[in-house]
């Protein structure tokens, strides 16, 4: 099951195809995803993917995804715009060892500065 995650204004900006590896559209291993967390290749914790939403780790919303469940439903969903062909993908780089998590903040009924493409920078 392919998983798209649009930004704040509605962009498909990645998706995952294999539960585990996101790639940009242009095909770029952007992160992956690992017990319910968004992790850089460096090792970074990113943030948390849960609810079909990606949240910063302050709690602010950085993607949205179809199946938005739960405290979700509260976040301004913009419409979704068409989705991009998918590129190429690039080869995944190796993972480094991940940074630990860190405590969870409360849910922000807002969304993130870094929503968007770099979200994974």
């Amino acid at each position: 099951m392919s998983i798209v995650f649009y930004d704040y204004q509605g962009t498909a900006i990645a998706y995952c195809d294999d539960g585990e590896h996101i790639f940009t559209f242009a095909g770029r291993p952007a992160a992956y995803l690992k017990d319910g967390s968004v992790h850089a290749f460096s090792g970074a914790h990113l943030g948390r993917f849960e609810n079909g939403l990606v949240r910063d780790n302050y709690g602010a919303v950085v993607f949205f995804t179809d199946t938005v469940t739960g405290t979700g439903l509260y976040i301004v969903r913009p419409i979704r715009k068409i989705k991009p062909l998918k590129g190429t993908r690039q080869l995944v780089p190796s993972k480094q060892l991940t940074a630990a998590k860190p405590l969870k903040p409360a849910d922000a009924v807002t969304w993130s500065q870094a929503s968007g493409e770099r979200f994974f920078d």
